[in-house]
């Protein structure tokens, strides 16, 4: 029976113990009857849970009743008594009935309990309050009949119910823990068992704990505590070892705490089993992430691109491939360090696993993310690579605008700067065509090993395509830069011919003044001579001879100037013929490649154009040699008739 359950009967005080014992050392037993009308169920209900309290060897001693029948009729003391037979009778060593000074000594004679004692088992014994001390001593009565022993029933009865309610919990939580201790040391497949392996106590251990603690020190205190209250007596407490047998309590809590150590430690396995389940889920989670999607992901992105928009697009996607890889790294950073740590405080069953997990884990990040960044360096160099080619394009296709256009020079210097400025737009295009090579030679190198980060999937063709690319676009330009130079040795030796018929020009300008004046000091020499009929000193053979030299040198000189024309007019109208030539022209199109127009037709009527001139050329210096004799002889003839 549980205090609980029958509080308000208790709170009557009907009956009590108070922890005060006889001279036998038996228990004392009150039970203060009132004026009022005593229920003799509620009674009997009381004195069945205060008998519940001792313990086996307590009640062996037997109890002391006091039956306080001051306040009462003798009719219901008569039947209390009584009642204890039915009761009690075999706990009952002496009852002591506690009469008034007055009313009763008239009726006892009609009603002895002495001579009823081997029908009722007890001895009975009426006394005043005052002669209550001849059986018990005064410490061990309470204040109402004289003693000095302090009771206090509501803090005895509080008391009690936080005793019981220990008790129960404790009680109830020790089996649990025990059933959870005894469960854990089952097999691995009951331990795998969500339904045992995650049962919890229906109450708070250390709430528990901290409630007996509380209750043991309470008992202790009230033990050894040797006076309370002013009345100078001794205090004890109903709360006694023999009342709450608090080596239950002690019991109890030691059970409690061993049980609960070892619940503890049930738990941390747990929270280390479930901690390494969840790891290993999260581990499988990236590792089939990285291995599928991811993997599938490097997979479709093997191209380089043919130019440098297509290279951008390749590496936007590769960007957004690796943030959705970051995410995923970011759980293997998180991941590695929670196994560290296990690793660092775990036992040695789990470490092979922990090791192997984080092997596993390691092994496919570390990888996936060499990937990454292979496939990262590659567009890179794909994207300088199609810098490079579209930079060249570029410079061939000012050069060719350059050796296209009309050069109309006024002097030899600017024919000197035209052709320094061809050199270094030449050496400009050499240089790119360097670049390019070397550029393109280190993304050939990243293709031959890109197939051992293919995981098995045969990529042969479509590096091929690749490096047929890269091979075709730095031909293209080596084409492209040959046909160039080719042009620019056209046009350096046109400059050259020119810078010379410019010198040629300058010289014969001196020349012939140097001629004038000398031919015309000759006919005043001569005109002298003939009017002083004189001889002159070189017999008038001078100016013979100087017309001589200087017709010899005219004709030298035309000849030079009708070759440096004809050479001209054969490199103007080959120019001319270049420009519809195959081999000269070309027209560049986006994809770095060129196509040329022209036919052989066109070709061999340019040819014969250039031989007409030729022949015209010829016949015109032949013409103009003739008049220029005819002129130096009238002149000498005019000569002498004008003297």
């Amino acid at each position: 029976m549980e205090a609980s359950k029958i509080l308000p009967m208790l709170k009557k005080k009907l009956a009590f113990l108070s922890g005060g014992k006889d001279r036998r050392s038996g228990l004392i037993l009150t039970i203060p009857l009132c004026t009022e009308q005593t229920s003799m169920e509620e009674l009997s209900a009381t004195l069945d849970y205060l008998l519940g309290i001792p313990s086996e060897k307590c009640k062996a001693r037997g109890f002391t009743v006091i039956v306080d029948g001051r306040k009462s009729q003798w009719n219901i003391v008569k039947t209390v008594v009584l009642m204890l037979q039915n009761v009690i009778p075999a706990e009952v060593s002496l009852v002591c009935v506690v009469k008034p000074d007055e009313f009763w000594d008239k009726k006892v004679t009609h009603f002895c309990f002495w001579k009823e004692k081997d029908r009722l088992g007890f001895e009975v014994i009426l006394v005043s309050a005052n002669k209550l001390t001849r059986y018990i001593e005064p410490c061990q009565l309470t204040d109402e009949f004289g003693g000095s022993l302090v009771y206090d029933h509501l803090d005895w009865l509080n008391k009690r119910l936080v005793f019981e309610k220990f008790t129960k919990e404790s009680t109830s939580l020790l089996d649990e823990l025990t059933v959870i201790n005894e469960n854990e040391k089952g097999s691995q497949a009951e331990k795998d068992r969500s339904s045992e392996s995650n049962i919890l106590p229906s109450f708070d251990p250390e709430t528990v704990l901290q409630t007996g603690h509380e209750l043991l020190s309470e008992l202790q205190q009230r033990r050894f505590n040797g006076s309370e209250g002013g009345g100078g007596g001794t205090a004890w407490s109903p709360m006694d070892d023999e009342l709450l047998a608090q080596p239950q309590v002690m019991k109890l809590l030691d059970s409690l705490r061993e049980q609960y150590t070892k619940y503890q430690e049930v738990c941390r396995q747990r929270s280390k089993r479930s901690q390494l389940e969840e790891i290993q889920t999260k581990v499988m989670q990236v590792v089939n992430w990285l291995e599928g999607p991811g993997t599938e992901q490097l997979r479709t992105q093997w191209g380089i691109g043919d130019s440098i928009r297509a290279s951008q697009a390749l590496q936007q996607k590769h960007e957004e491939i690796e943030s959705q890889h970051s995410e995923w790294f970011a759980v293997y950073v998180e991941l590695n360090q929670q196994i560290a740590a296990l690793l660092s405080a775990g036992d040695e069953e789990d470490l092979m696993e922990l090791k192997g997990l984080q092997q596993q884990l390691s092994d496919v990040c570390y990888r996936q993310a060499s990937q990454l960044e292979f496939r990262q360096n590659v567009l890179q160099s794909a994207h300088e690579f199609h810098m490079t080619a579209q930079d060249m394009s570029q410079q061939l296709d000012g050069l060719l605008g350059m050796l296209c256009a009309d050069v109309a020079p006024a002097d030899g210097a600017a024919i000197q700067q035209t052709l320094k400025h061809l050199e270094e737009k030449l050496k400009s295009v050499e240089g790119a065509l360097q670049s390019l090579r070397e550029k393109g030679q280190v993304l050939l190198d990243q293709m031959s090993t890109q197939t051992s980060f293919s995981y098995g999937k045969d990529v042969g063709i479509e590096n091929k395509e690749n490096i047929d690319h890269i091979h075709s676009v730095m031909e293209d330009m080596q084409l492209r830069k040959q046909r160039c130079e080719d042009m620019v040795d056209v046009r350096r030796l046109k400059m050259l011919q020119m810078v010379q018929l410019f010198k040629c020009e300058e010289d014969a300008s001196q020349v012939r003044s140097t001629y004038d004046y000398g031919r015309q000091l000759l006919q005043a020499t001569v005109v002298l001579c003939q009017s002083l009929r004189c001889t002159t000193r070189s017999s008038g053979d001078t100016l013979p001879r100087l017309n001589r030299v200087w017709k010899q040198f005219t004709v030298t000189s035309d000849e030079r100037q009708h070759r440096l024309e004809m050479a001209s007019a054969f490199h103007t109208a080959a120019e001319k013929v270049g420009k519809l030539s195959p081999f000269t022209h070309p027209l560049v199109v986006p994809n770095l490649s060129e196509q040329f127009f022209g036919s052989p037709g066109d070709m061999a009527s340019s040819a014969e154009s250039i031989r007409e001139r030729m022949k015209l050329v010829e016949e015109k210096r032949f013409l103009q040699e003739e008049a220029e004799q005819r002129l130096d002889e009238e002149s000498l003839e005019a000569g002498p008739r004008e003297s």
